[in-house]
């Protein structure tokens, strides 16, 4: 079966530089709320799995030395809390899940795992985490360090938060805490709920989690990273994962060795769903299908798309020629990027140009462009020789890509039985795995190395 989730951000420019000057865009009605109901609705419509919700805490300033292009063209700033959109959309919908981007560096633990159990509960459990470290020292910086952390350091002060938010959602409060009984008056029983008693190099949490269980008790659990370090922590954590690769023989090999990293720690390689990023684009006919596809090139900004890759890398490419060849470099910023535009992969070389124009459209992500039957041919091609579970599609424009896509490509994957005609019940991780809600007893957050001092 083929999956979709939906793949947006609390901004105005998320993955198409550009586009939200486009005449039928709605980009710039964000900050509204019938923008996000109307999308989740659509999405659910659709039978997405979910709504995946990408963020950013500083801004995009390695080109140029600056913020000044970022802002000019909107290139993800202003940007939004990624939270407080989503129970305005899970009040609009049933089933659709919502995946939310935290970056873990400058959250702790112990605020955070409150935040995410209280949306846990308000969805009903339809609620994913995507586990993100940070890239940017913009953000640091505002955060009141002089740079970001080392690109590993950050996963080994991630490692050491997941243990922390493992025992306070699965750990502190036993299943049958909670009795809600009236006559007594007693709501919890708390023999029943425990101190985590959390002593660590980066965090001390000694106390209990302040949330009952709720629907999942540990959100599903997303990652992007991968990194050599990225595909160890995605092995040990990650139920679900995102790639962006521009190739066949790019994707391939992060789907291999994220199979390979997650049965190293002792799972089962189908215990991690993993979605390719890609953009649609697709009408009635081919040719009205490729015209919406130059329509859109029209409107792409070249240094607005240059700002973002150069955010993403860490590489200011500014300072390189139009047409130099994109090497690989050692940096603390998005590794994975920079690999994906660089003679990190054989099949291709990229000049700046052409990694600045490939990204004007989806981001770091193939186009597929033809009629739903042609759209549907290559995500089957795709999914069949790469490995992968489904794609996370990004959009042109704001919501005529989506909408597009459910009217003209869901149909098809239909017919063809490859695509879901209706949703489970029950939450996000049943839905996704038709398991159970809760974490399976191979993941490391049911573990007994997570365990709590009694």
């Amino acid at each position: 079966m083929i999956r979709f989730n939906a793949f947006a951000m609390n901004t105005v420019g998320h993955q198409s530089p550009g586009l939200w000057t486009h005449p039928r865009d709605r980009s710039s009605e964000y900050t509204d709320l019938a923008f996000w109901t109307d999308l989740a609705q659509l999405l659910e419509r659709g039978c997405f799995d979910g709504l995946f919700i990408a963020d950013v805490m500083g801004v995009y300033d390695v080109y140029a030395g600056t913020p000044d292009a970022a802002i000019h063209h909107a290139v993800q700033v202003p940007v939004n809390d990624p939270l407080l959109i989503v129970p305005a959309m899970a009040a609009a919908t049933k089933h659709l899940g919502f995946g939310i981007t935290f970056s873990l560096t400058y959250e702790h633990p112990y605020p955070f795992a409150r935040r995410l159990s209280t949306l846990d509960h308000l969805t009903k459990g339809r609620v994913g985490w995507n586990i993100v470290t940070g890239y940017l020292d913009s953000a640091a910086r505002n955060l009141g360090l002089a740079k970001q952390l080392a690109h590993d350091a950050r996963y080994d002060l991630a490692d050491e938060y997941l243990d922390v938010v493992y025992k306070l959602w699965e750990h502190s409060w036993e299943d049958d805490a909670v009795v809600r009984d009236k006559a007594t008056g007693v709501y919890a029983d708390p023999t029943k709920v425990h101190s985590i008693g959390h002593e660590g190099t980066h965090f001390r949490v000694p106390g209990i989690h302040l949330c009952e269980p709720s629907p999942q008790r540990t959100p599903v659990l997303y990652q992007a990273g991968a990194s050599a370090r990225g595909l160890e922590f995605a092995g040990r954590h990650a139920e679900c994962v995102f790639i962006a690769a521009p190739t066949h023989a790019v994707l391939k090999r992060a789907v291999d060795g994220i199979r390979g990293a997650v049965m190293q720690q002792g799972r089962r390689a189908d215990d991690v769903l993993i979605y390719a990023q890609a953009l649609i684009i697709t009408g009635a006919t081919n040719e009205e299908a490729q015209a919406k596809f130059e329509d859109y090139r029209s409107h792409v900004d070249i240094e607005g798309a240059l700002a973002l890759l150069s955010g993403w890398t860490g590489v200011d490419f500014s300072q390189y020629d139009p047409d130099a060849v994109i090497e690989y470099l050692e940096n603390d910023a998005g590794r994975t990027a920079l690999a994906s535009f660089s003679s990190a992969d054989p099949s291709r070389q990229w000049t700046v140009r052409e990694a600045a124009q490939f990204v004007g459209l989806g981001g770091r992500s193939p186009v597929l462009i033809g009629t739903g039957a042609e759209v549907a041919d290559a995500l089957e091609q795709w999914q069949a020789s790469t490995g992968i579970d489904g794609f996370n599609l990004t959009f042109a424009v704001a919501h005529e890509t989506f909408s597009d896509i459910v009217e003209f490509v869901v149909p098809e994957l239909q017919r063809r039985g490859v695509y879901q005609s209706c949703y489970e019940e029950g939450p996000l991780r049943q839905k996704l795995f038709g398991r159970g809600p809760h974490l399976p007893t191979t993941h490391v957050g049911k573990r007994d190395e997570i365990r709590l001092p009694r």
